[in-house]
């Protein structure tokens, strides 16, 4: 393989289980800046040291070399560029007039050539001149040999502003316009060496050296960084540790305003709507140049990347730093009842124009005049920060990052929660939390928009409009509940507890039924997809104990221009819970508000179609959806009330999902909500589906109507069908809660659209089209196996004689072993047969037992029963095969803590590897002492 076809990320692409979409990292990050005195090389200097002594948080690979990525952005360090100027023949304006970066190029001579004069191109297109180039000196004898393999080239351009711009402001918009106009440019190209090209930063204010490297290699690579004329009065620095992602050359930090310790765990859905969200952009100033910005998103960006693009556009939309940061990482401020109404109006109006990008982070950030840094709502990314008498301020992953003199030491502490720190270096002080959000949430009147704009239940019930009777409930219950999939399970294990206590039904670990795709039963679309969990450096949250940091609020109607700043853009409807109640359904519906007019769309398809009748009704259901979006609807409500003996009901999964990304494909989803209206959802992994999938709300009426029979036959202890349905309510929300909590979710607003889930059994065409950048690893069925299964839902439902509610019900089998219902793994059979070969001590009866499990995997629909050896080709000679003994010494066994796996395991394990050769860890903490 050639150099030019290996991606300079050093990444491959998807392939089996692997996927770069779904990679994350976590890192040491820091700063340093001087309040007093102005630019110094002192202050590099001790930024390099910084970054060193992080080294310990980022990573290597094998060859002990290569890093994972390291960086650090300054201030345009202009002695330095004078003298570089000076000696390449030409002189530089005065600070302000021009700028310089540096841009990472192919290393075959015609691709860097290309990718140079589309630059060039740009540059002379937005009316600015090219002043030179330089080749940066590198010394990449440093770099290990995976890291030099994937190396660019890097050079640097200095461009001259031209008299027309106004300030510098506009001229770093018009080098943002250059750069993304370049980046576009080699894009289409289609290079073999394409994604080589990378340009850290364009600008006049600030300057990033930054490549795949270890943390003590930035500066002997870059013999720039020891120059003593290479001045700054801060440094920001980071050194990336990617815990289950490819090292990368562009993707070292930082970018070109923040870097970034954590992950975006709802970044999915945060890329969706951005995308949904650019058809509707508009800044006056940018005017018609704004187009040539978008996409925004650079195809193969990481998370932090995504996010320093967003916070790119706003703030040169006309916004602070620290404004647009507030924006995509607010503080916990729903339950925070001491908090400023101003502060609190703030947030609650840009809740209207767009969700929280959450998950653990601290986030250092900087524009060259101010530097400061976050941290996420629920502090799971601390950092710490010194200041000194004589004016130098040190914030980093950790303390001790630079030798202070005690007394020195001006004062210690640590960013809390929400909270921002800020120095600003132009009037050289540092600006308090308090201080900056006062200051910006008082730049505008919000707490009078969201006040007069906002639209409540209450402001809904006192409009006096004439609202639509509530649904009547069916008399044909029973059909309804085999039309949508219903055992006595739902109406025992899930909805009797769920009624009865107000919380999520509770039950034994794991589960040993096939997946839906294999088993012999028509399964719900819901059964395909596995939620999933907080991972690798990436915590869960405790919902109980952490209820201040969480919030179920959503907003219906449509969203304004994130660029613009109107009273209009809060003029949604709030909902305090996604589960909608049926006096809220009919008001809904006769809303008296123009922008949350709701349109009634059905999810129901001719059940006698053939084949090919569900996607017609999903091809149908998609254009009704656009129209009405673009005929101005706030509210689309995607109803399968329609259904009945000649009418099928769409997946309400599909439904949703469909019609989301249909209007995500159109430009036109942030223009209406989805109310989801059907009969399918009861049990919370059902509603976590659809709003993890787009919707804002559901109102399950057969779920409600349900309960309501049950009160009725006195099969639950309860005599008021309000209470009734109000305990539902309560434990749906807690178990959705619980789910996001277990991803590192805080707000239901951050969960819906972001796709926290796995596909499992469904074909590539279907989750492409259905459920875009789903992770789905074995295919499965497709649109005509999913049709199949809803005629036979719908053949019992209305096409045998059916009589009475529950004798009728299948009995379900999930979550118990039923004659009559679904396979388990651990079926009566087996269990008896295990204990018989135990107790007994007889190989002929364990062999038994073997071969029973052998053939239930083959018969019963599980995935490992689908999996056969391959024949070997040619043989390879005994000789050439390393001995087991050399291949045991690779074995390890991983950290888990003392306390969770007792001493008795951690001594085996540990006596199981020294008798191998292989490699204990003792643990994450809490180990034995005498160990």
């Amino acid at each position: 393989m050639t150099k030019q076809t290996i991606p300079p990320a050093g990444a491959p692409h998807a392939i089996g289980l692997y996927d770069p979409r779904f990679e994350h990292d976590a890192c040491g990050v820091g700063f340093v800046c001087r309040l007093k005195g102005g630019a110094s090389h002192e202050v590099v200097r001790q930024g390099l040291q910084v970054l060193s002594n992080l080294a310990h948080r980022g990573a290597c690979a094998c060859d002990a070399n290569t890093g994972d990525g390291a960086g650090i952005m300054i201030q345009l360090p202009h002695r330095f560029l004078r003298s570089v100027a000076q000696e390449l023949g030409f002189k530089l304006p005065k600070p302000g007039k021009y700028a310089s970066g540096l841009v990472f190029l192919p290393t075959d001579a015609h691709q860097h050539s290309f990718c140079k004069e589309q630059l060039e191109n740009s540059v002379r297109q937005e009316g600015q001149r090219i002043l030179g180039w330089r080749k940066v000196p590198v010394q990449n004898q440093v770099l290990g040999a995976i890291s030099r393999y994937a190396e660019p080239a890097i050079g640097q351009v200095f461009i001259a502003a031209d008299k027309k711009v106004k300030d510098q402001d506009h001229f770093e918009r018009i080098l943002y316009v250059i750069r993304r106009q370049a980046e576009k440019a080699v894009a289409r190209a289609g290079l073999p060496q394409g994604a080589y090209f990378h340009m850290p930063s364009l600008s006049s204010r600030t300057f990033i050296y930054k490549g795949m490297l270890l943390a003590d290699q930035l500066a002997p690579y870059f013999p720039d960084l020891s120059e003593s004329s290479m001045e700054s009065a801060m440094a920001m620095i980071h050194q990336r540790y990617s815990t289950n992602t490819f090292p990368s050359w562009d993707l070292a930090h930082p970018f070109r305003f923040l870097a970034h310790n954590g992950e975006i765990n709802t970044l999915r859905g945060n890329l969706n709507w951005l995308k949904s969200r650019e058809a509707h952009f508009a800044a006056d100033l940018f005017g018609s140049d704004l187009s040539k910005l978008l996409p925004l998103i650079r195809p193969g960006s990481s998370d932090s990347a995504c996010l320093d693009s967003v916070v790119e556009l706003l703030y040169h939309s006309g916004r602070s730093l620290p404004h647009c940061i507030m924006m995509v990482i607010p503080e916990a401020w729903q339950h925070h009842d001491t908090m400023p109404e101003d502060r609190r109006a703030f947030y609650e109006y840009y809740a209207c124009c767009m969700e929280p990008w959450d998950g653990p982070a601290t986030v250092p950030f900087s524009d060259g005049r101010l530097i400061g840094a976050v941290l996420d709502r629920n502090g799971l990314r601390p950092s710490r920060y010194t200041i000194t008498r004589d004016g130098l301020v040190v914030l980093a992953s950790e303390t001790g990052v630079l030798d202070i003199a005690p007394e020195n030491v001006q004062k210690h502490g640590r960013l809390q929660p929400g909270r921002m720190f800020l120095a600003d270096l132009e009037a050289g002080r540092i600006i308090d939390d308090e201080e900056i959000k006062e200051k910006i949430s008082g730049r505008r009147p919000y707490r009078r928009w969201v006040t007069q704009n906002l639209v409540t239940w209450d402001k809904l019930a006192r409009l006096k409009a004439p609202v639509a009777p509530p649904e009547k409930g069916t008399p044909d219950l029973h059909r309804l509940h085999h039309l949508f999939g219903y055992t006595m399970e739902d109406l025992k294990v899930i909805l009797q507890p769920m009624v009865e206590e107000g919380k999520e039904p509770v039950g034994s670990m794991g589960d040993d039924i096939p997946p839906a795709v294999l088993s012999k039963r028509a399964r719900l679309l819901y059964d395909y997809f596995k939620q999933l969990f907080a991972q690798v450096t990436n915590p869960s949250l405790d919902a109980n104990n952490e209820a201040l940091v969480t919030a179920m609020d959503a907003y219906l109607g449509p969203e304004g221009n994130l660029l613009t700043e109107s009273p209009a853009h809060c003029r949604r409807l709030k909902l305090n819970s996604p589960i909608l109640t049926a006096e809220q359904m009919a008001r809904l519906r006769s809303a008296a508000v123009p922008v949350l007019r709701a349109v009634t769309l059905d999810i129901c398809f001719a059940a006698r179609s053939g084949d090919q009748g569900l996607d017609a009704g999903l091809q149908r259901l998609c254009e009704a959806a656009a129209k009405a979006a673009e005929d101005g609807a706030g509210i689309l409500i995607l109803s399968d009330r329609r259904a009945d003996a000649d009418q099928a009901p769409i997946p309400a999964l599909l439904a949703t999902a469909g019609v989301h990304h249909h209007l995500i494909r159109r430009g036109v989803r942030t223009r209406c909500s989805l109310v989801v209206e059907s009969g399918e959802p009861r049990e919370i992994h059902h509603f976590c589906c659809l709003l993890g999938y787009g919707a804002a709300a559901v109102y399950p009426y057969l779920a409600y109507e349900t309960i309501d029979a049950l009160i009725a036959d006195g099969q639950i202890r309860s005599t008021d069908p309000h209470a009734a349905r109000h305990n539902y309510i309560h434990a749906l929300e807690a178990g959705i809660l619980k789910v996001m909590s277990k991803v590192g979710i805080s707000t239901l607003q951050s969960y819906q659209g972001a796709q926290i889930f796995e596909c499992l059994g469904l074909s590539d065409d279907v989750v492409e089209r259905f459920f875009t950048d789903t992770a789905s690893r074995i295919g499965g069925a497709d649109l005509t196996g999913l049709a199949a299964e809803i005629r036979m839902r719908h053949n019992r439902a209305f096409h045998q004689d059916i009589a009475g509610l529950s004798p009728e019900l299948l009995s379900g089998g999930r979550y118990k072993w039923r004659r009559d219902g679904e396979a388990h793994q651990y079926s009566p059979i087996m269990l008896a047969r295990f204990r018989q070969a135990v107790f007994e001590g007889k190989w002929d009866l364990w062999q038994a037992f073997s071969a029973g499990v052998d053939e239930q995997n083959r018969t019963e629909g599980l995935l490992r029963g689908l999996i056969a050896l391959k024949a070997p080709g040619q043989s390879i000679p005994l000789e050439e095969v390393e001995p087991w003994t050399e291949i045991v010494k690779r074995f390890k066994t991983g950290g888990m803590s003392y306390g969770s796996i007792s001493k008795e395991t951690h001594e085996a394990l540990a006596i199981a590897m020294n008798r191998i050769g292989g490699k204990s860890n003792s643990g994450e903490g809490g180990e034995d002492a005498d160990r």
